[in-house]
């Protein structure tokens, strides 16, 4: 299976791991869920269950390809992005229409994304599991610039010109 298609049937696990409520998986938590597992998995397993890209975004790290993916998954009739209102605000909800493999995930990759999906969902709301995201690796980063896997090894401190330089060229070399 492609990076690309696996990180899709991720997406596709992850909305239909919460179909029972769409209200409870918006768009800030999806990426988180997708972020997180991606992060565990590194930090456990020693590589990420997908080789997404995340960015900086407002809101906390997000996959460069969420939405052609979305669109993607929306195109094959697997699901439907909409916007409602949630206390006022517009927010992404996704109506899933088949059910989703998990053949794609080995056992302990299927576990860390069950466990980051009840995290997000259960333990936080959009704007909590949005700050909690804005930690150091967030805050190290300038908006759109990638943040790497490796960054989970990370530790809050001081980073400075010569710590950038050097990231920006071990991603470099990643490539």
């Amino acid at each position: 299976m492609s990076d690309r298609e696996k990180f899709k049937s991720l997406v596709h696990y992850v909305c239909w791991r919460c179909s029972d409520d769409p209200t409870k998986l918006g768009s800030v938590q999806l990426n988180k869920a997708l972020w997180l597992s991606d992060l565990k998995a590194y930090y456990e397993l020693g590589q990420p269950i997908t080789n997404a890209r995340y960015v900086k975004r407002q809101y906390g790290p997000v996959p460069s390809s969420i939405l052609p993916a979305l669109r993607e998954l929306e195109s094959a009739g697997i699901l439907t992005a909409q916007q409602a209102d949630h206390f006022g605000k517009r927010k992404w909800e996704y109506i899933v229409h088949k059910k989703a493999a998990s053949d794609f995930l080995s056992a302990k990759e299927k576990k860390i994304v069950n466990e980051m999906i009840a995290f997000v969902t259960e333990q936080h709301s959009a704007a909590s599991i949005s700050d909690a995201s804005h930690d150091h690796i967030w805050k190290a980063a300038e908006d759109g610039e990638e943040i790497p896997h490796f960054t989970v090894f990370a530790k809050p401190g001081r980073i400075g010109a010569d710590e950038r330089e050097w990231a920006k060229l071990a991603l470099e070399g990643e490539r």
